[in-house]
């Protein structure tokens, strides 16, 4: 599973990340994609990027297959798991913008440098169903993506595509986004307030302690409690000022729904876990890492490279 979301500073600076939870580790590390790159793509032959990024990917075959990334213009993406609704096309379609699923976000960062230009896009751009490798499969997923003004998600169901403006900045797993957001209404009576004290007959009741305005909030690692908690945290977190307060905020934010070890365990007996958090800060273009085996940040910007190169750079994780 997993949990993304998106708040901006008192500038107007994004600042966009997510979890990955999952059972297995998939050799992932952070991928450099410059502008002059020339990304061979199955159905556009290639991919020549308007925009250099950077994020968390796999590279098969050349193709950086982006989990999560962050672009020049201050764009976004990550794709969550979506089983179980996700469907793409099972073939090219003629006359139209086909991308893999597995390249659809390195499309995204490439070309756009805003969530107009990503609707625009979208208006003829077909995902198709092909996996990079035939032993990894297509994953089934959806999108969250952002930029300064807001977030969109796109999500690929039998009956079409469907792009949401996301008002509240979060995204996690199945059900379909619509139902996420309106199930957040079931805790919209819940309050970090300190309660005042009430009378129930003869008896003046007094809370135990800040957070007693908090009960009821959902504390499950199931897709519909971590995005309740994601949406509330991310909504009522107090504006903080520079890099360091928001990137902590950030990790902190998606800390709140991660998923250790020993609370979700899947039929195979193994458990899923939060393998990695990574965040982008378009403030300073900078991407953050870590793992569930090593929580210090690591980091890297997009001044560390040459924007005008052509050849992908991977950063070995510590």
């Amino acid at each position: 599973m997993c949990t993304g979301v998106r708040f901006t500073d008192s500038k107007g600076h994004m600042f966009f990340g997510r979890n990955l939870d999952w059972i297995e580790d998939y050799g992932q590390s952070i991928v450099f994609t410059p502008r002059h790159a020339k990304i061979p793509a199955p159905f556009l032959g290639t991919i020549e990027p308007a925009y250099a990024c950077i994020g968390t990917a796999i590279v098969v075959d050349g193709m950086p297959c982006y989990f999560d990334a962050g672009n020049e213009a201050g764009l976004a993406v990550a794709g969550l798991n979506f089983p179980g609704y996700a469907k793409f096309a099972e073939q090219p379609v003629s006359g139209r913008v086909n991308v893999a699923a597995f390249e659809f976000p390195l499309y995204l960062v490439a070309n756009c440098s805003t969530l107009s230009e990503v609707r625009a896009a979208l208006q003829d751009l077909t995902v198709v169903a092909k996996a990079p490798d035939p032993k990894l499969g297509v994953a089934d997923l959806h999108w969250l993506v952002g930029d300064a003004t807001g977030s969109l998600v796109i999500e690929c169901q039998a009956d079409g595509m469907h792009v949401y403006d996301n008002d509240l900045d979060v995204l996690t797993n199945q059900p379909p986004f619509p139902w996420h957001h309106e199930n957040v209404r079931n805790y919209m009576t819940l309050s970090a307030a300190y309660p005042e004290p009430d009378t129930w007959t003869r008896d003046t009741l007094e809370p135990f302690s800040s957070g007693a305005g908090m009960v009821g909030f959902p504390g499950g690692c199931d897709p519909a409690s971590r995005f309740v908690r994601a949406a509330y945290t991310n909504a009522h977190h107090p504006a903080e000022e520079g890099e360091r307060a928001n990137v902590a905020r950030l990790f902190r934010t998606l800390g709140g729904s991660a998923m250790p070890k020993g609370v979700g365990r899947q039929g195979d007996g193994r458990f899923e876990y939060t393998l990695y958090t990574g965040g982008y800060s378009a403030a300073t273009k900078t991407y953050y890492f870590n793992t569930y085996e090593e929580p210090a940040y690591q980091q890297a910007s997009l001044s560390d490279f040459d924007l005008d190169g052509t050849e992908l750079i991977e950063v070995p994780r510590k």
